[in-house]
């Protein structure tokens, strides 16, 4: 178990730019999978991008793909998303999780991950 914090949600346009940050307590936050994931208000929880242990690896969800991008710092423990262009169906509560799975070039599903943060509210407006 690791626990995680975000930072960096809020409140743009439609088009503009926001960067999420997880930060992980724990010495063995380089050997985790880390993803982000979201979710809407009425929907289910769904997977937004995936990191593996030594960041030469990212999957992402098709929805974003071209427009946000992963990244991690093992040095200081901490995981990042860049979301650019962004549009009002990107808004949700996004969440940083951690897996201790191995990690393919598929969605990472929520069962395989034992570690959630609190998430961050990022809101689009158009």
């Amino acid at each position: 178990q690791v626990q995680l914090v975000e930072t960096g949600g809020g409140l743009v346009q439609a088009g503009g730019s926001l960067r999420l940050s997880c930060a992980a307590s724990g010495r063995t936050f380089s050997t985790y999978l880390m993803g982000w994931f979201r979710q809407a208000p009425g929907k289910e929880r769904e997977f937004v991008a995936s990191i593996n242990w030594s960041g030469s690896n990212t999957y992402y969800a098709d929805s974003v793909k071209g427009r946000f991008t992963i990244s991690r710092d093992n040095a200081k423990n901490t995981v990042t998303l860049q979301m650019n262009s962004l549009k009002p169906e990107d808004t949700a509560l996004y969440y940083c999780a951690a897996s201790s799975g191995r990690f393919y070039y598929t969605s990472l599903a929520t069962a395989s991950v034992h570690s959630w943060g609190q998430g961050t509210q990022v809101t689009v407006s158009s």
